[in-house]
């Protein structure tokens, strides 16, 4: 009785040790192997709240850049018709960017709500809403692509104006808002 138990131990301990050994250590699941299936959204999302994590994941105006913690790097093409770019609002500490790294850049107003205003060079209200900083002190948004935008953002009386526009080539990551 004790060979077999042995035995049996011996299978299951060997079984669960290629079960180990065929574990990448990837932090991405098989459907993300195919981009096409994968909601990048919701994956960019993911990391900017820490809900998966990477070595590093940036965003540039065409693909997120993931770099996995199994020392893999993948890439994922952005949606056609949406323009994504994260805004850091500051009142004395700022940083230059240009492509925002969702496990990297870290603002000054973390968790702060803001009131945001973004119009398109046609006069469209493209956002008009309360939006809660993240974690990294940003606030994430998805807006149509290639068009020039004019933003206002309100925070405990103090405003700032810019402009930004959403074609492949611009920024993603805004660090130049300081609020007055």
């Amino acid at each position: 009785m004790k060979l077999k138990s042995l035995l049996l131990f011996l299978i299951l301990s060997l079984f669960g040790l290629i079960l180990v050994a065929c574990n990448n250590d990837d932090t991405t699941s098989e459907t993300e192997e195919n981009s096409d299936k994968v909601d990048v959204k919701q994956l960019v999302n993911d990391y900017s709240t820490d809900k998966k994590e990477a070595e590093s994941a940036s965003i540039t105006g065409e693909e997120l850049v993931v770099n996995t913690t199994a020392g893999k790097e993948k890439s994922y093409e952005l949606p056609k018709d949406e323009f994504f770019v994260s805004i850091a609002p500051f009142v004395e500490q700022t940083h230059p960017c240009t492509y925002h790294s969702l496990t990297g850049c870290q603002g000054e107003m973390v968790m702060k709500e803001f009131d945001v205003y973004i119009e398109d060079e046609d006069g469209n209200v493209v956002v008009d809403e309360k939006v809660m900083s993240l974690a990294n002190g940003f606030i994430d948004l998805w807006v149509p692509r290639d068009k020039k935008y004019h933003i206002t953002i309100e925070h405990d009386g103090k405003q700032v104006q810019s402009e930004f526009s959403s074609y492949t080539e611009d920024p993603t990551c805004l660090t130049n808002m300081q609020l007055t």
